[in-house]
């Protein structure tokens, strides 16, 4: 069996250490907030090859995590909040929850829009509870922007980093375009 590597790290940000697991060449394949283990449980969970041992994380300093995707996360760091949308992600789901997840990849920086129209821009209009579950399920926040993601009367709702980091997200995206 042939084994590849995902490298894991973080990055210091403004709402905590970033948690990353990325490819060599730089694809995003994991990202959060807190413990790196945490994080790297959730992938194995819903990564089968992860769990199977064809795909193995390797601990490793800043310095050796691929350039352009910590170069991404400072320069969003520090106000350039649409530095993490060119960063390539990639994440295990069907063809509903890649829809989804590239539509909130269109969400832009400091705005938010409501579960019912996250499910609109993703085609399907009915399913606002599945699209809840996207958000849910999402493995590389805030590549992929699930904070961005509000109910519809405009309050948070749930995020697996926890509300204080939710809002701290918006009000870093909303600082940098307000300065």
């Amino acid at each position: 069996m042939t084994t590849s590597t995902l490298l894991a790290g973080t990055v210091p940000t403004p709402a905590g250490a970033m948690c990353l697991a990325v490819t060599p060449d730089g694809v995003v394949r994991a990202a959060g907030f807190g413990d790196l283990d945490l994080l790297l449980g959730r992938l194995s969970l819903a990564e089968p090859a992860m769990a199977a041992g064809a795909v193995q994380a390797r601990r490793v300093t800043i310095d050796e995590l691929p350039a352009a995707v910590v170069d991404a996360v400072r320069r969003w760091a520090a106000g350039e909040v649409g530095a993490l949308d060119v960063v390539p992600v990639d994440q295990p789901g069907g063809p509903f929850f890649q829809d989804v997840w590239r539509a909130m990849r269109r969400v832009p920086a400091g705005t938010t829009v409501t579960y019912r129209e996250l499910a609109e821009m993703s085609g399907r209009p009915a399913a606002v509870r599945a699209a809840g579950s996207a958000c849910a399920r999402n493995l590389v926040a805030p590549f992929v922007p699930c904070h961005r993601i509000v109910r519809s009367d405009g309050t948070l709702g749930g995020y697996a980093y926890g509300l204080d980091a939710k809002r701290a997200l918006l009000d870093h995206e909303r600082g940098a375009l307000a300065g």
